[in-house]
């Protein structure tokens, strides 16, 4: 069993028959969504309902036979369960690699109980080690890529593109930037703020104070750190 598969296994021990669940997205989360499709069509667990984070994400559920809704439906989520591409010593988190992270955010923010799989590999002391994702609209998405190069903060920007060379694109239909840091994200708080505000930016892929819980597996086993 790998890393991931190892975290997604335990973090399936924090579901319960009769929960309401957000599915994120990636390659880890794919493996917990497996596991608990398994449960599922066996009848170990039941009355289980989802709210997917992306297109893909409800495609494998489905598959699974597992019941999908939504946030108008069920706004308050007993638990989600995501990925992360970085985490830091406070729990805070660069997601969005799997190009969903306006999604994953707000499924997220909507559960009671926030989990976070990831391998020990995405374990950081700061805060953008690799790139950071940014939803931009793509009217004017040029300009959005040259205030993004004008931030400062050691910040360098670029269009994300496909193999092919064109946009990548998300499923809401947005474009995406990747911003990269030279000596990480120095406060990762004024960042999200100035982000967030800015005309054309969508979203970002900071979620700060929002997960609960993270299972780390490594060569060592399970570690789980938590939000005090």
């Amino acid at each position: 069993m790998n890393h991931k598969e190892a975290a997604a296994r335990r973090a399936l021990e924090f579901v319960k028959s009769g929960m309401t669940l957000g599915l994120g997205s990636g390659s880890t989360t794919a493996y917990f969504v497996d596991m608990l499709g398994v449960k599922v069509s066996s009848g170990e667990l039941t009355d289980i309902r989802a709210v997917p984070t992306s297109e893909a994400t409800a495609e494998r559920a489905l598959e699974w036979g597992i019941p999908l809704t939504n946030l108008g439906e069920y706004p308050n989520l007993d638990l989600a369960v995501d990925g992360a591409d970085e985490v830091d010593p406070n729990l805070n988190l660069i997601k969005g690699l799997g190009r969903a992270a306006l999604r994953e955010k707000i499924v997220e923010s909507h559960a009671e109980q926030f989990v976070v799989i990831v391998d020990e590999s995405k374990l950081v002391p700061k805060l953008g080690r690799g790139p950071l994702p940014v939803e931009i609209v793509r009217f004017e998405h040029e300009t959005h890529i040259h205030w993004l190069n004008t931030l400062g903060l050691g910040c360098t920007a670029k269009l994300w593109l496909e193999e092919d060379g064109s946009p990548a694109i998300t499923d809401n239909g947005n474009y995406l930037a990747l911003c990269w840091f030279e000596e990480g994200i120095a406060d990762a708080y004024e960042l999200a703020v100035t982000l967030s505000t800015h005309p054309g930016v969508i979203g970002h892929g900071l979620f700060l104070d929002i997960a609960d819980t993270i299972i780390i597996a490594g060569n060592e086993g399970i570690r789980i750190m938590e939000r005090k």
